[in-house]
């Protein structure tokens, strides 16, 4: 069995936050869900795992990935469940969602777990040698990563007129100017369509509202600053993340996340 967690702040642009196999898997309720994307594979025996009103069973080699902040629960359905894992989080945290399509969960089946086994044993054997290369750890989380995308969308998206005339420049703008005052009326015109148009194709495209999709730039930004940046105050997050008023910043982090900014801090 090997465990890590990570001790050390953030720099590189995707990070294990935790990492490990051979665990013998407890039962496992997390109404809130969990702050980072994570992932639970099974090595041996069988779980069953419940989230959004579906459940799922891991056979030997199926895996199943969470996005932060998703509800879920899993436990054993026999004498013993051993499990592989993996949480992320990174400097680029807040571009997952979009790699990933917004999915909240993806099952992943044998063949594909097989891969991401391989992969998860040979990242782990790198926090044997001293000092720790972050860089070719941060290029394993993105190849990991790699097996959640959906190539065919992807293609999809990046073929789509509509997707690349209208959507991808407003992700654009909210991704560099998400600290600046943004509305759905103003990012709709510098596209030069109307905002129901603009929900309408974010809906298509992302399942997600415009309001949405910068709301959720903005958590990431400020898990960020969180954990990077400990002097900083409260205050002072929510003012570099778009946030005006400090009180609804941390009302909706906590929607978000389940915990408050201060919490998540101290659990990470």
């Amino acid at each position: 069995m090997s465990i890590f967690f990570r001790s050390t702040p953030v720099t590189e642009p995707l990070a294990f936050d935790s990492l490990g196999n051979g665990w013998e898997q407890d039962s496992v309720f997390r109404p809130n869900g969990y702050p980072f994307y994570h992932y639970l594979q099974t090595e041996a025996g069988e779980g069953k795992v419940s989230v959004d009103g579906k459940t799922y069973l891991l056979r030997e080699n199926e895996g199943i990935l969470f996005a932060p902040a998703v509800r879920h629960s899993y436990e054993k359905t026999g004498d013993k469940w051993i499990t592989m894992f993996a949480t992320i989080t990174g400097a680029i945290e807040s571009s997952i969602p979009q790699m990933l399509g917004n999915r909240r969960v993806i099952f992943i089946e044998q063949d594909r777990g097989v891969r991401i086994a391989s992969l998860l044993e040979e990242s782990l054997k790198k926090y044997d040698v001293r000092p720790i290369d972050e860089k070719s750890l941060s290029i394993d989380c993105y190849s990991l990563l790699m097996n959640f995308m959906d190539g065919v969308q992807s293609r999809r998206l990046a073929e789509d007129p509509l997707y690349q005339r209208y959507v991808a420049p407003v992700i654009k703008e909210i991704e560099i100017h998400y600290s600046q005052e943004l509305t759905v009326e103003g990012l709709s015109c510098r596209v030069y369509i109307t905002p129901q148009y603009l929900s309408r194709l974010f809906r298509r495209f992302l399942n997600c509202s415009p309001y949405e999709y910068l709301t959720s730039v903005r958590i990431s930004k400020a898990k960020e600053l969180l954990i990077m940046n400990l002097q900083l105050e409260v205050r002072e997050i929510a003012a570099r993340t778009g946030f005006s008023d400090p009180s609804h910043f941390i009302a909706i982090f906590k929607k978000h996340t389940g915990f408050t900014p201060l919490e998540f801090r101290r659990l990470n």
